[in-house]
């Protein structure tokens, strides 16, 4: 079986099936890690990875490299691009893998999709740059490097997410709305 089948595969079994996102976050991870000098077999804990989509892309990257939001160390920046940023925290070494926007002529079957992501030359869907970027060290994997409690609804806040205003810690929900309605 090949690497990209072997990958794939990985990536089946936790999205639950092979469409052209899950390809696609696949071929984006193969990259990112070759131009990290890192093996997307093996499994190593120098990988943070900073994805810009909430799409079928991001289970094929955390599937296959084992990064996560609980260990912190997939980010989520939801900017809507199928584009994601491997950090080897090991050299500092930074890549950042982006789709080129599709293809006028592209197949309207997702079977078919997904097989063109597949076999497409590398230069063809994406375009790699070496980045920079600084990770605050309240985002870096570990303990909570600092709490804190919201002066207005009490709940706890962890790793400098608060808001001061007025001189008072304050959550992001409570000086920003939130994304619910309490009933």
């Amino acid at each position: 079986m090949s690497t990209i089948d072997t990958l794939l595969q990985k990536a089946k079994e936790f999205h639950g099936e092979i469409c052209p996102g899950i390809v696609m976050g696949t071929r984006m991870t193969m990259a990112g890690m070759r131009e990290l000098g890192l093996d997307p077999l093996t499994k190593t804990h120098d990988l943070i990875v900073y994805v810009e989509i909430d799409r079928c892309a991001t289970d094929a990257i955390q599937a296959i490299t084992g990064v996560s939001l609980g260990h912190r160390s997939l980010k989520h920046m939801n900017y809507g691009k199928f584009a994601a940023t491997f950090i080897n925290t090991a050299t500092g070494k930074a890549v950042r893998v982006a789709a080129l926007p599709k293809n006028p002529n592209q197949p309207k079957d997702m079977k078919e999709v997904a097989n063109m992501i597949c076999n497409a030359p590398e230069e063809e869907i994406f375009t790699i740059n070496n980045v920079k970027i600084t990770i605050p060290k309240e985002d870096m994997p570990g303990f909570p490097t600092h709490k804190d409690v919201c002066s207005r609804c009490g709940e706890e806040i962890m790793d400098s997410k608060e808001v001061i205003i007025e001189g008072k810690a304050v959550c992001k929900n409570c000086a920003q709305g939130s994304y619910y309605t309490v009933l």
